[in-house]
């Protein structure tokens, strides 16, 4: 099934590959990856991953949990910040750019914007190329 309305795979949008380290951090009841591709790995004993998907439901959480979702994807891993879309008939107080302050003040930086699902929006974050 696709992600949202463009068509393109989940596991495409979200850049998950075999062989990868794939996390999900508080996820919804239920909620799992749309075909995923074969092959993928759990996080390490210590919570590190190539990507992990964190569902936020509200603005007050990020702050709390993106610090230490950063140092499990250090250096060249992926954070997906997820969040209710609104386009999905969700109410949140989290859009892009509040991802993207916390993210910017820890030293990530934002490179993607999408629908994660059709409940589902996300913020692909990854650390500075300085940073790393």
């Amino acid at each position: 099934m696709a992600a949202g309305y463009s068509g393109t795979p989940q596991a495409r949008k979200l850049g998950i590959k075999p062989g990868m380290r794939v996390a999900l951090d508080a996820p919804p009841a239920g909620w799992r990856l749309q075909d995923p591709p074969g092959g993928l790995l759990p996080a390490d004993p210590d919570g590190a991953a190539d990507v992990i998907v964190a569902f936020f439901a509200a603005a007050a959480q990020i702050a709390d949990r993106l610090p230490g979702l950063a140092e499990r994807i250090r250096p060249n891993g992926a954070i997906w910040a997820a969040w209710p879309r609104r386009a999905g008939g969700h109410d949140s107080d989290i859009t892009d750019n509040v991802v993207r302050a916390h993210a910017l003040d820890l030293g990530l930086v934002d490179v993607k914007v999408a629908a994660i699902d059709e409940d589902w929006s996300g913020q692909r974050l990854v650390w500075r190329i300085a940073n790393r």
